[in-house]
This record gives C-alpha cells, structure tokens and sequence, in this order.
C-alpha cells in the first residue's frame, strides 16, 4: 500500500494484470453477485435525470425493477446501488446478440443520447474505491469470474491501473495519475 493525496492505494492494481475479456466471461460482473453497482452520492440525481433517455435502451424486466426500485436503493448500510432484477442482474443490465451483459447506460451514452457513460464504480472495475473518514482505499478486486481478463492482460501486459486509466482520471484527475504512474515505474 502507498499513499497519493487523501488516497491509499493497493499494490496490486499496479502489480497485477488486467484486460477484461466480454467474449469469455459475457459480462458476469453486472448479472452475478449479490449487490447492485456501488453509487456516489452525486450520481444518484444523475440517474434520475437521464432514465428517460436511458429507459427505451432497457430490457422490461430492468424498466419493471427500475420503476418498482427506484433509478437506485440505499441498503440498510446506507448504502446506493443499482437496483438489481430478482436480486441478479443489475437492473440496468441489457445484452446483446450473443448474450452478453452490457449497460443501457452506456449504450445510451454511445448512442449519444446522454453525455453520462456510467456510474464510475462500473468504469473503475476491477478497481474497488471505499470511503474511511479521513481517506478513500483504491484496492483491486479479485473475483474468480474475472480469471479470463487476468489471463488477456497477462499475455497483453497490461497492469490494472493502466486497464483502467479513464476511469481513475475520472474519479481522482489528471494529476493523481500522473503521481500513481510515477509510484508504478518505481515499483
């Protein structure tokens, strides 16, 4: 662990490979588990003022969980997520024709119906960020359904944090990245 800003940050997403691989696993993260897509507080409205753009690229059964939910649910944590289908599929969830798991959301944002691509736990993935009082953890995820992407960043070489370099400028900037690609050519 090392430390950028108010951030401590894991080894591993500088140490470990990563390149998620859709055509094997068909998208798992967003149907299996048992929690809807973590949300930030701000992401919340977000959602509330894009599901009209977003709701024609959903599946019923989303629309019906959305609808019966809300665009997002706090758990007895305090918690915001997702909604999720029948406790499955995160209720944004649609696929496509060979029968993987992708986000309306983003489908939304690639059609250029909405200028939002997802909520940033979703575009972070397999990076995890969780909230202390006085700092925010980046860790890396370990799943065993993400075994394939593991694999195709190996043989492409490409470590975690580098997988995902949008989504950590989106959610820390532009000069936490630099600092973080700094820490990973000392390492």
């Amino acid at each position: 662990m090392f430390q950028l800003g108010k951030t401590i940050v894991s080894e591993d997403i500088i140490e470990k490979d990563f390149v998620c691989n859709l055509s094997a696993c068909k998208g798992a993260c967003c149907i299996d588990g048992d929690a809807g897509a973590p949300l930030d507080e701000e992401e919340v409205q977000i959602l509330k003022d894009i599901y009209p753009k977003v709701k024609p690229f959903l599946r019923k059964e989303g629309i019906e969980a959305i609808e019966n939910q809300g665009t997002h649910i706090t758990t007895e944590f305090g918690d915001l997520e997702t909604p999720l289908i029948n406790n499955a599929d995160c209720a944004y969830v649609i696929f496509d024709d060979k029968n993987t798991a992708l986000c309306g959301i983003e489908e939304a944002y690639n059609q250029g119906e909405i200028s939002w691509k997802k909520p940033v736990s979703c575009h972070l993935y397999p990076i995890r960020v969780k909230a202390y009082s006085e700092f925010l953890a980046v860790n890396y995820d370990k799943w065993d359904i993400c075994d394939d992407a593991c694999t195709l960043g190996k043989e492409l070489q490409v470590p975690v944090y580098k997988f995902v370099k949008e989504a950590l400028i989106r959610k820390f900037g532009e000069d936490w990245y630099t600092e973080l690609e700094k820490v990973a050519k000392i390492l």
